[in-house]
């Protein structure tokens, strides 16, 4: 039996995300137009599943592209959408709104390559950021036991949770891939023994995204 259900979603394709810039909170512009199309795309596989055994709750990080793809999922489901500081991703400090390539340079390596120092000046270190992540995802686990919950998020709070869920020690050098308007499921299932473990029931589905036409996407 599953009880508790937990479904990420990457946010849409953001301008930052295009611009190769460092989309913290003071560079963020919201997403293109294949981002609303994505968002638009997965809302539409998600009002399926809703139907037939609806979400309890739909949270968001205070991002602008994170708030735009939960607001397409909010009206298409028709249920209200809950921003929470602290699904806002990692802090980047100094490195906001600075080309990735320049941050990587000065850094000798992205946020993983170093896992316990910052990036930037001001910034999270990844590891850190993990901890932090996990520890609210967690508090989220307890409050929403029994219920199906939703996040729009960004790629590294679904990376939170598969090292939270699959206990994966703080620090590993192996990572998971998360594609933009991605969906990534985890169940928790109670079996007739009374044993109880999460399941990870797919990671990175893009499988509604494929047929996206043109007219859609703007191009």
């Amino acid at each position: 039996m599953i009880t508790t259900e937990l479904v990420f979603v990457r946010h849409g394709e953001a301008q930052c995300n295009i611009d190769g810039v460092v989309g913290g909170p003071r560079t963020c512009t919201g997403l293109t137009n294949l981002g609303y199309a994505q968002a638009e795309r997965v809302a539409l596989r998600l009002v399926t599943e809703h139907r037939a055994k609806p979400f309890d709750a739909l949270y968001a990080g205070p991002r602008i592209r994170l708030r735009q793809t939960a607001e397409i999922i909010s009206q298409a489901l028709q249920i209200p959408m809950l921003v929470d500081e602290r699904l806002d991703g990692p802090v980047h400090g100094a490195a906001d709104g600075l080309p990735w390539t320049d941050v990587k340079n000065a850094a000798d390596g992205g946020p993983h390559a170093h896992p316990d120092t910052p990036w930037a000046k001001g910034s999270d270190t990844w590891n850190g950021y993990l901890e932090r992540a996990g520890g609210f995802l967690q508090q989220l686990l307890e409050r929403h036991e029994g219920e199906r919950v939703l996040f729009a998020a960004h790629g590294e709070t679904v990376v939170a949770a598969n090292t939270l869920l699959l206990g994966v020690p703080i620090g590993s050098p192996a990572g998971f891939a998360v594609s933009h308007g991605s969906i990534t499921r985890w169940q928790h299932h109670l079996n007739r023994l009374g044993q109880r473990r999460w399941m990870l029931d797919r990671h990175n589905d893009t499988e509604h995204l494929t047929t996206l036409t043109a007219a859609e996407t703007g191009s």
